[in-house]
């Protein structure tokens, strides 16, 4: 199965420049946990997770209404094609311990393959189950 079979399309993106306020208004709105942050052109220049703001940005007494998303986002993202393998995502999701990934065509951002869309396709079911088990491995409890 193809990655553009199962993506999220039609992604909503945020800018570099942009108060962090403004990402967690977004996250909320679109009840999403990442944002892709894109520059003018589309071009992606990292993400911002939820929990990027809560660990990079509150934890740390940052404003969140002053304090930049280019501040705290991730960079240097991993990114799929819209046509390789679902396989393909589910290895590199379990090798970075990622959630996500931005899927680009041609240097623009054409989607996001979440682990959920993974779960969500039956065909998917073992692919998804076997990313989150890498994903969690390091996971230390207490």
């Amino acid at each position: 199965m193809k990655i553009c079979d199962i993506m999220t399309d039609g992604v909503v993106c945020v800018g570099a420049a942009e108060p962090v306020i403004a990402a967690a208004r977004l996250l909320k709105q679109h009840n999403v946990g990442a944002l892709p942050v894109c520059d003018d052109t589309g071009r992606l220049k990292g993400i911002i997770t939820d929990r990027d703001i809560i660990m990079r940005c509150v934890a740390a007494e940052g404003n969140p209404k002053e304090m930049r998303i280019q501040d705290i986002m991730s960079r240097g993202i991993i990114t799929v094609s819209p046509f390789d393998d679902v396989e393909k995502a589910a290895r590199l999701m379990s090798e970075d311990q990622v959630r996500r990934l931005p899927v680009m065509d041609a240097g623009k951002l054409v989607g996001v393959l979440a682990l959920s869309d993974m779960a969500r396709s039956c065909n998917c079911e073992m692919e998804a189950a076997g990313a989150l088990t890498e994903i969690s491995a390091n996971i230390q409890r207490k």
